[in-house]
């Protein structure tokens, strides 16, 4: 993808977007250092390029910072009475937020028992909340990597 900020014919961002995404989003993304390790994630809204939300480092999954990066930003949006899409490279995220439920296969101990109670939180909200914003799947190979990416990658 060539990279112009902004591209001419966008006018709804100042990140260079591919024309078939849509600015009025917010993508997510998650780091591990390691897997299991230091976990963070968060969401950068694609109009301005601002970060709206951040959690982390704690110990856990790169999976498990997809799923709650996303539930975060339905659960934000729903509070702030926004409907945008939300867009991750995650297809195994995508499909517990879809199931409403996280399915890590991380072992529940002291070290994580924090991150669980999270997990939990956004299963309960998952459950109790209608939302109505398309969660979308980031087509890296297409669109390059997403807004959110940490830039960590070797």
């Amino acid at each position: 993808m060539d990279c112009v900020n902004p591209p001419s014919y966008r006018n709804d961002t100042v990140l260079p977007l591919p024309v078939d995404v849509s600015a009025d989003a917010i993508a997510v993304d998650a780091a591990c250092s390691g897997n299991p390790g230091m976990m963070e994630y968060r969401g950068i809204d694609l109009a301005t390029g601002q970060q709206v939300f951040h959690y982390g480092p704690v110990y856990g999954t790169n999976n498990i910072g997809e799923f709650l990066a996303i539930v975060h930003a339905l659960a934000l949006m729903e509070q702030r009475g926004l409907r945008k899409t939300v867009y991750s490279d995650s297809y195994n995220a995508i499909l517990w937020v879809n199931k409403r439920k996280c399915k890590t296969k991380l072992e529940r101990t002291p070290r994580t028992e924090r991150l669980f109670e999270v997990i939990a939180r956004a299963e309960r909200w998952l459950n109790t909340h209608q939302y109505s914003a398309p969660v979308v799947k980031w087509e890296t190979k297409k669109w390059g990597e997403i807004p959110a990416d940490f830039g960590r990658k070797g």
